[in-house]
């Protein structure tokens, strides 16, 4: 039997095709944009965590004195996780900065999770678990804030650390 050097090169396309392991990226998340895009989305232990309505709870507003910055964004997952926050207390944020996630107290940088257990249950960081909020954009005359942020947090029944990697968002703030 003569196979032509055409045939045989398809052949081996269509093998080497149909025997490669499918590339698994270890995530699927939004890119992270800064156009005001609405996207609030990180992993939470390795799962996809995305806002599931676009409708993203996002001010910079200047009150009594200080400024406050809040983002969130909502989903149920297999933690009984419906929320991650990230906030400023009386602490001004700027472009290309970085601050670090601690505790809810003035002057910080906190990120949170609100667990929906038999109660709602808000954790925040805190010095021994903490991460790192990075301000990518902020514009004023759009309202368009973006960044990237990752943080751990200790779920509050079992005590399990719960690891907040590869964060993004871009959303327009109200004032």
């Amino acid at each position: 039997m003569k196979i032509s050097l055409q045939t045989l090169f398809i052949l081996i396309c269509f093998f080497t095709l149909i025997s490669c392991e499918k590339d698994d990226a270890p995530d699927h998340l939004p890119l992270a944009t800064q156009t005001g895009a609405g996207i609030f989305a990180c992993l939470v232990n390795g799962e996809i965590f995305t806002h599931e309505d676009g409708l993203i709870n996002c001010y910079y507003q200047y009150v009594d004195g200080g400024y406050y910055f809040s983002i969130s964004g909502d989903k149920e997952d297999s933690n009984g996780l419906f929320s991650i926050s990230l906030a400023t207390i009386r602490k001004e944020i700027q472009e290309g900065e970085t601050y670090q996630l601690l505790e809810e107290t003035e002057g910080n940088a906190l990120g949170g999770g609100g667990f929906g257990l038999d109660e709602y249950i808000f954790v925040s960081t805190n010095e021994n678990d903490s991460g790192e909020l990075t301000i990518t954009k902020l514009d004023f005359e759009n309202h368009i804030v973006s960044g990237t942020f990752w943080f751990n947090l200790k779920h509050p029944v079992t005590g399990d650390t719960i690891k907040i990697r590869q964060g993004r968002f871009d959303s327009h703030f109200g004032t």
